[in-house]
């Protein structure tokens, strides 16, 4: 299944010092977390318990287009873009909004798969069909996204 008719989650928040190096922009492992905390934020908002710890990441690719600096209000949008009989394709992309530096830029986009793995196996096994009835369901009650995820040519909207 694509993810037409799939959720998606939008979480903004700022650079933290944290999330910087000595010359004041983002190291690259920040936009993973603000990505995560997208992720976690879908996984709240569709009611989806027991996720975390039974999800592990298998593949993971970003391209970076433009830094973020401390203290910029920053939005991350995710989008399922495909969801496998054990596996789910998550595609985001991080924004910098607008600063005394610049205009609203494309900080970083890209694409991961996680897997799902219950816990205390090692091995993969499908999705509890409630899972994926909720991610459906979320999205149904969703409103037009005001900021498209994209690749490249391609846009995705659930």
């Amino acid at each position: 299944m694509d993810g037409t008719g799939l959720a998606r989650a939008v979480h903004r928040c700022r650079v933290e010092w944290m999330d910087t190096d000595a010359a004041g922009h983002h190291h690259n492992t920040a936009v993973v977390r603000y990505v995560e905390a997208a992720e976690a934020e879908l996984m709240r908002a569709c009611g989806v318990t027991g996720y975390f710890g039974a999800a592990p990441r298998v593949r993971y690719e970003a391209d970076f287009t433009a830094p973020l600096w401390f203290g910029q209000e920053v939005t991350t949008v995710l989008a399922v873009e495909r969801v496998g009989t054990s596996s789910v394709t998550f595609r985001f992309e991080v924004w910098g909004e607008p600063t005394d530096r610049g205009p609203r830029q494309l900080a970083a986009s890209g694409r991961y798969v996680a897997v799902h793995v219950p816990r205390g196996r090692r091995e993969s096994a499908p999705w509890p069909e409630e899972w994926v009835t909720a991610w459906r369901e979320f999205a149904t009650h969703l409103t037009p996204a005001p900021e498209p995820v994209t690749s490249g040519r391609a846009t995705v909207r659930s």
